[in-house]
């Protein structure tokens, strides 16, 4: 135990030094007086094209912004005639959204002459008032999706704009592009510095007069996208939704190369090509995603566009072992299992301690799935639902299978990573009699209870029935002392459209799905019971649900079997 907080601390002192440098260098590239807006970057004479943003916009949001109306991550301000970027913004999640200029797609949708205007108007008091400055505005992140999303939307903004206006445009975008140059090797890992890439190899493709940036451009982004995307196609953070996000930027990028007849590199060709199937990998029958390691609710009508993208269209991959996740399918049934370890400590700032969690779906219908988390107002949920018991596997001693840093002034510096995990894990699959077999083991518990968790799943081949198994064992011996600690709860989270009842022998629920095709639980010599639990992933935000519990203690019960079955199947 003490080698383990010995290790906790190295690595996250290594990790605070990086972040905390990382953070000032950034800080001081956003003042005024630093040199990167000398040159860099070559003024372009003028753009060549747009990149064609995949994100969908909406008429009516327009109409709410042209009314001073700019409602973002859950919060709304009104404007009443003065600036929206001279108000205080409401949350770090509305002043990300609103320095980020997505919401340019909705005047852009809007397609009138007023909405033209008044997207030229906001741009200009961004440029006027010098918004580049504002604290959450220089973030990199945010800085280079503003790049991306002026870039996408410059022939609403440029169109029937005088000669002034545009000048004062291009000079404006080149000298947020040269500060992305900058500033994006020291921007946070994982998706944000992935981002910084994207925007200069956007710039470097639209703009015209760019020869030296686009080497420079493609190189960050070949580094970056080897380094994140794995060898099945998930990306490095373990975060499903991570795919869809990455790929609205890809597949324009990839247009990009080619509407400049400029050979697009092979590692964003092979990235595209590995990323496709996994999306078909983390889906339900019901097209949404399984919730793992930060994913919230699927965003349908992204992931519809993506999806058109998808040449093949196959069936989706099994076995996910780069990213850490198993997939079971068979007659409409279908189980995702996360079987991997956290990632890599700079990009689990948003990973799970979710480990042999598993998501269970039966034709349109989820049945089992984790908490998730909500849209809007993530950070007030992030804490609770990142923890072990938010998610459907077993809980040692009330205690998450992976550390976190806690809070404090750490936390404000670099946020809250995963200190520890779970390194050991075992996967095995194979097949018995016609059935889809997995069983797999992690040590998230060994060293602080001595308890290693092992858990097998038994898809049969129709689809009617998923058995399945946990297994508790000592780290180290044969068999546990008697004062060791080991109380377990098996935590089965239920969709918010299933309702369960518990049987009368006390070791069975029934689960009744909208469609009438009803399933039971059943744990033969355990007692059952049924809990309050909470669906944070819901479309409208958190709902409550229910979950099915086993308890015991590991010495005395260390073996618990359980199986979910079509009612149909136990009549027939």
């Amino acid at each position: 135990m003490a080698r383990e907080i010995y290790a906790d601390r190295a690595r996250l002192a290594l990790f605070a030094s990086e972040t905390g440098w990382n953070s000032l260098v950034a800080r001081a590239m956003a003042h005024p007086w630093f040199p990167w807006r000398t040159a860099s970057v070559p003024v372009p004479s003028r753009l060549m094209f747009a990149p064609h943003d995949l994100r969908t916009g909406d008429p009516a949001r327009a109409g709410e912004l042209y009314a001073g109306r700019f409602s973002f991550a859950g919060k709304l301000v009104l404007t009443d005639g003065s600036s929206p970027f001279e108000m205080e913004p409401p949350s770090a999640e509305w002043a990300r959204e609103l320095y980020s200029f997505g919401w340019l797609r909705h005047l852009q949708a809007a397609a009138s002459p007023i909405a033209r205007a008044h997207a030229r108007a906001l741009v200009g008091d961004w440029i006027t008032i010098r918004g580049h400055r504002l604290p959450q505005a220089s973030s990199p992140e945010v800085a280079a999706r503003r790049v991306m999303s002026w870039l996408s939307q410059s022939p609403l903004i440029l169109q029937d704009a005088d000669p002034g206006f545009h000048r004062r445009f291009i000079r404006s975008l080149t000298a947020q592009v040269r500060y992305i140059k900058s500033v994006g090797p020291n921007a946070p890992d994982g998706r944000p510095r992935l981002t910084c890439a994207l925007a200069l190899a956007f710039a470097s493709l639209c703009m015209a007069d760019q020869a030296r940036l686009m080497k420079t451009a493609q190189k960050r982004l070949v580094d970056e996208i080897e380094r994140q995307i794995l060898g099945d196609g998930g990306h490095a953070s373990r975060n499903p939704g991570m795919l869809i996000e990455l790929l609205l930027d890809l597949l324009p990028l990839r247009q990009c190369f080619s509407a400049r007849h400029v050979p697009p590199p092979q590692a964003l060709m092979n990235a595209i090509d590995r990323m496709m199937p996994m999306l078909r990998f983390f889906r339900h029958v019901d097209g949404a995603f399984a919730l793992f390691n930060g994913m919230g609710p699927t965003p349908a009508d992204a992931l519809a566009t993506v999806l058109a993208y998808d040449d093949a269209r196959g069936r989706p991959v099994s076995n996910a072992p780069y990213s850490g996740y198993q997939r079971m399918e068979a007659g409409g049934t279908v189980v995702i299992a996360d079987t991997g370890a956290p990632p890599p400590i700079s990009m689990s700032l948003e990973a799970h301690a979710g480990c042999l969690s598993f998501e269970l779906s039966a034709g349109r219908h989820r049945i089992v799935v984790n908490c998730g988390l909500p849209a809007t107002g993530r950070d007030e949920w992030r804490s609770v639902a990142r923890q072990t018991a938010a998610h459907s596997t077993a809980v040692v001693e009330d205690t998450s299978s992976c550390r976190f840093v806690a809070g404090g002034a750490l936390a404000r510096l670099c946020g809250t990573p995963v200190l520890g995990g779970p390194t050991d894990i075992h996967v095995d699959r194979g097949e018995r009699g016609g059935a889809d077999v997995l069983r797999a083991s992690h040590d998230g518990y060994a060293a602080r209870f001595g308890i290693v968790h092992q858990r097998s799943w038994r898809l049969s081949p129709d689809g009617m029935r998923v058995d399945g198994e946990d297994l508790f064992r000592v780290a180290q011996g044969e068999e546990f002392p008697a004062d060791q600690p080991g109380r377990y709860a098996i935590r089965f989270h239920l969709h918010p459209s299933v309702e369960p009842s518990r049987a009368s022998d006390g070791q069975t629920v029934i689960l009744k799905l909208p469609d009438g095709d009803d399933w039971a639980f059943t744990a033969p010599g355990s007692t059952v019971v049924i809990e309050e639990s909470i669906f944070l992933a819901g479309g409208a935000g958190p709902r409550r649900t229910e979950q099915i519990v086993i308890s015991g203690q590991a010495r005395d019960v260390p073996r618990i079997e359980w199986t979910f079955v079509r009612l149909k199947a136990l009549r027939d």
